[in-house]
C-alpha cells in the first residue's frame, strides 16, 4: 500500500462551531508508513473494508467462474475500492470481471433530473471501463432480485462483489440475492464510500458528531491512504459486450420523469467530477477553497461551496480521493481544510452511521425518547398558519425567504446547506405534526434535491424537526426542545432581501432558458446589497 508523502501533513485544531479538530488523528498517518509499505499488493483492500455476506457451502466441481462486480452507489472506475477488490480477486483465480448495473424504474421517485445525470455518467464510465481496462459493462432494467442472480447463473459466477449503502431497500435486496444465487457463489460487500467503512468506524449507532469524531480520528491513519492503480484484467471477458441503447434509454427515463427536468450546470461523470475539485478554472480546492470555513453558512455565497455534492451522492468521485487531496494543501488554508474535511468525512459518516444502525432513520421512530416526547407535548399546540403538502411544494406561503428556498431547490436542484435547516424547520412550525412534517420535507428533498435518496438528506430532515446528533434547547411552542430558527435570526446572519433577489434571478433565467428549450442556467455569485449582521 503506497503512501505519498504529501498526505502526511499534520494540521492544528480548529476550534469552532463544528469542532473540526483533525490535526491529532493525521500526526498519526507517519507511524503507520513502515507497516502500510510492508504490505503486500495483493491486499491493497483491507480486509476490514470487506464483508462477506454469503460464504460458499457447496464449491462447485467446475473450474472457477468469472467475478461480478454489482455496481449502484460507487458508480466510477477511478478510486473504487469495490473494483480494485473485484479485479484482484478475478485476477488471482484467473477469471475475468464484468460490472453489472440494474436501472430501476424511478428508485425512491428519482425522476429525469436525478436519472439523467446518472445514466449520462453511466455512460461514459462504460466507455472508460471497455476502452481502458477492458472490463465490460451490462446494464439490465428491472428488479435486481430477479436480473443480478439471474446473470449470475448465465455466465456461472463464482463471486459477486457489491457496494455498501446502509438504506433498508438496497440492504433487502442483497439478503434476497444471497438467498437466490447457488450455494457456489460468494458475495463480497466493499464500502468503498465511506473513508472509514461504516461498521469499522462504530459498531453501535452514536449520539452525535462528539461521540463518532475521536472513532474516526484515530482509524484514519489506517484508512486515509492513496489508491493503488486499478490492474487491467488477466483474462478478457469471452462473450460479446451487451450493447447499451444510451440514446434511446436516456430519453425513456427523461420522458417518464419530465416533473423534475434535468440539470445542465451540473455536468455529470468522472471527468467532470474531477474538474469541479481540482479545475483549474474554477476547480474548488484549486480556485475556491480559501473562503470555504467563513462562507460556506452564507446563501449569498453559492461558489463558497464545494459543489461535490451530486458526484459525491453518485458516486462519481471519491470522498477519500477528495480528502486525500484537500489534506495535500493543507498548509496552505488550514481552517478552511479542516472544515471542509468535517464535513466531507465525520458529517457524511454520521450520516451513514444513522442509516445503518437505526432502522427508523426516515420517521419519528427513529428520533431520540427526549425529542419524540417533547415533538408529541407539543403537537397540539396552535399553529399561526398551516399548509397543505400541495401549497409547500409551489411555495405558497406567507414566509418569502421560506419560498425563495424551495424554489431554488425545485429550479436550481439544490438549497444552500444552511437554508435546508431553516427550510425544514419551517415545515415542522406548519403542519399538524411531527410526522406529517417529516414525511412531507423528506417527499420534497427526495424529489427535488440532486444529491436526494441520501443518508445525509435523511439526517439532515431528522436533525431539523427530530432533534436527531442534536441536544434539546429550551421549551417553546409547537417544537418543544427542540432547536429553533426563525426568520429574525437568519437576517442577523445574512442579507435575507439580498438572497431572496437572487432566487428571483436564477428562477428568472431557469424559467426563461427553459422555455427557449436550453434550461442552462450556471450558477452566477449573486449581487451583495447589505450583509446582516
Amino acid at each position: 500500500m503506497r503512501l505519498r508523502l504529501r498526505d502526511l501533513y499534520t494540521v492544528n485544531p480548529l476550534h469552532n462551531n463544528h469542532a473540526t479538530g483533525f490535526s491529532f488523528a493525521l500526526l498519526r498517518c507517519s507511524s503507520m508508513i513502515s507497516s502500510s509499505l510492508k504490505m503486500e499488493e495483493a491486499t491493497t483492500v483491507q480486509s476490514g473494508r470487506i464483508r462477506v455476506l454469503k460464504e460458499v457451502t457447496k464449491p462447485s466441481k467446475q473450474k472457477m467462474g468469472p467475478v461480478v462486480y454489482w455496481m449502484f452507489r460507487d458508480q466510477r472506475s477511478r478510486d473504487n475500492w469495490a473494483l480494485i477488490h473485484a479485479v484482484d480477486q478475478a485476477n488471482k483465480a484467473n477469471v475475468p470481471v464484468v460490472v453489472a448495473f440494474n436501472l430501476f424504474d424511478q428508485f425512491k421517485g428519482a425522476k429525469a433530473r436525478h436519472l439523467g445525470f446518472m445514466l449520462r455518467g453511466l455512460q461514459q464510465l462504460q466507455r472508460n471501463l471497455d476502452e481502458t481496462f477492458g472490463i465490460p459493462f451490462f446494464l439490465f432494467q428491472g428488479e435486481a432480485i430477479e436480473t443480478i442472480p439471474h446473470f449470475l447463473k448465465e455466465c456461472g459466477a463464482s463471486l459477486l462483489v457489491t457496494d455498501f449503502s446502509p438504506l433498508r431497500e438496497v440492504r433487502g435486496w442483497k439478503e434476497e440475492i444471497c438467498k437466490r444465487v447457488n450455494d457456489s457463489v460468494t458475495v463480497h460487500e466493499v464500502d468503498a464510500h465511506n473513508v472509514i467503512p461504516v461498521w469499522i468506524a462504530s459498531q453501535k449507532l452514536e449520539y452525535s458528531a462528539k461521540t463518532i469524531r475521536g472513532k474516526i480520528h484515530k482509524l484514519l491513519p489506517e484508512y486515509l491512504v492513496d489508491f493503488p492503480k486499478l490492474p487491467s484484467p488477466n483474462r478478457q471477458w469471452a462473450t460479446t459486450n451487451e450493447v447499451v441503447d444510451w440514446e434511446n434509454l436516456i430519453t425513456d427515463v427523461l420522458r417518464k420523469g419530465v416533473e423534475v427536468p434535468e440539470l445542465e450546470w451540473c455536468e455529470p461523470g468522472e471527468n467532470a467530477a474531477l474538474e469541479v475539485l481540482l479545475g483549474s478554472k474554477d476547480g474548488f480546492l484549486s480556485n475556491r477553497l480559501k473562503n470555504y470555513s467563513t462562507d460556506r453558512n452564507n446563501p449569498l455565497k453559492p461558489k463558497g461551496l464545494s459543489g461535490l455534492s451530486p458526484y459525491l451522492h453518485f458516486g462519481q468521485i471519491s470522498a477519500q480521493r477528495c480528502a486525500l487531496e484537500a489534506r495535500s494543501i493543507r498548509k496552505l488554508h488550514p481552517q478552511s481544510v479542516d472544515a471542509f474535511l468535517e464535513e466531507l468525512i465525520v458529517r457524511r459518516e454520521l450520516a451513514d452511521n444513522f442509516c445503518f444502525y437505526q432502522p427508523h432513520y426516515d420517521s419519528l421512530q427513529g428520533a431520540w425518547e427526549w425529542a419524540r416526547k417533547t415533538l408529541m407535548d407539543h403537537a397540539p399546540d396552535k399553529r399561526e398558519h398551516i399548509y397543505t403538502k400541495e401549497q409547500l411544494e409551489t411555495a405558497k406561503t406567507a414566509d418569502p425567504l421560506w419560498n425563495a428556498s424551495q424554489l431554488e431547490m425545485v429550479h436550481y436542484g439544490k438549497m444552500h446547506g444552511f437554508m435546508r435547516m431553516y427550510w425544514a424547520k419551517k415545515i415542522l412550525e406548519w403542519t399538524h405534526g411531527p410526522e406529517e412534517a417529516l414525511s412531507i420535507a423528506i417527499y420534497l428533498n427526495d424529489k427535488y434535491e440532486i444529491d436526494g435518496r441520501d443518508p445525509n438528506g435523511y439526517v439532515g430532515c431528522m436533525w431539523s424537526i427530530c432533534g436527531v446528533h442534536d441536544q434539546g434547547w429550551k421549551e417553546r411552542p409547537v417544537f418543544g426542545k427542540i432547536r429553533y430558527m426563525n426568520y429574525a435570526g437568519c437576517k442577523r446572519k445574512f442579507d435575507v432581501d439580498g438572497y431572496i433577489a437572487y432566487i428571483k434571478r436564477l428562477v428568472g433565467e431557469t424559467k426563461k432558458r427553459k422555455a427557449e428549450g436550453l434550461v442552462n442556467v450556471s450558477p452566477k455569485e449573486p449581487r451583495i446589497s447589505k450583509i446582516g449582521s
